[in-house]
């Protein structure tokens, strides 16, 4: 089992190490982290979503907006789109296909920032 952790954790290693020396990758992580503060510096709110797993990401994310992160600072106004009750009215009334776009729809405005998660890069309710 030892052998199994260790070889997951170099794995893991590998694959940050990979992900710093890529250049775009860097420069594009960068620039999502500058419109994160422009949405919020100029009172913008932030969504995040995701199916199954994804879903999990997106909730955390968001939670580290409105809890504490790194260091204590003002709560920031950042949801993951999770809420069964929605969910389940706007797929069975819409589809499945609609129901982060719905949301946003009845919650987004001008100037807030959506996170969207595909871990398979297929979702078409989040790439769409």
């Amino acid at each position: 089992m030892e052998n199994i952790v260790k070889k997951t954790l170099n794995d893991a290693a590998s694959a940050l190490d990979s992900l710093l020396m890529d250049k775009t990758a860097m420069t594009a992580t960068s620039n999502a982290g500058k419109v994160l503060v422009e949405c919020f510096s100029t009172g913008g709110r932030v969504f995040s979503c995701g199916n199954g797993g994804s879903m999990c990401d997106a909730m955390h994310f968001a939670e580290e907006f409105s809890g504490r992160y790194r260091l204590d600072r003002k709560a920031l106004p950042a949801s993951a789109i999770s809420d069964p009750g929605h969910i389940s009215c706007v797929g069975n009334d819409y589809g499945y296909s609609q129901i982060f776009s719905r949301y946003l729809e009845a919650n987004a405005k001008k100037g807030d920032v959506l996170l969207a998660i595909s871990t398979s890069g297929n979702s078409e309710n989040v790439i769409d």
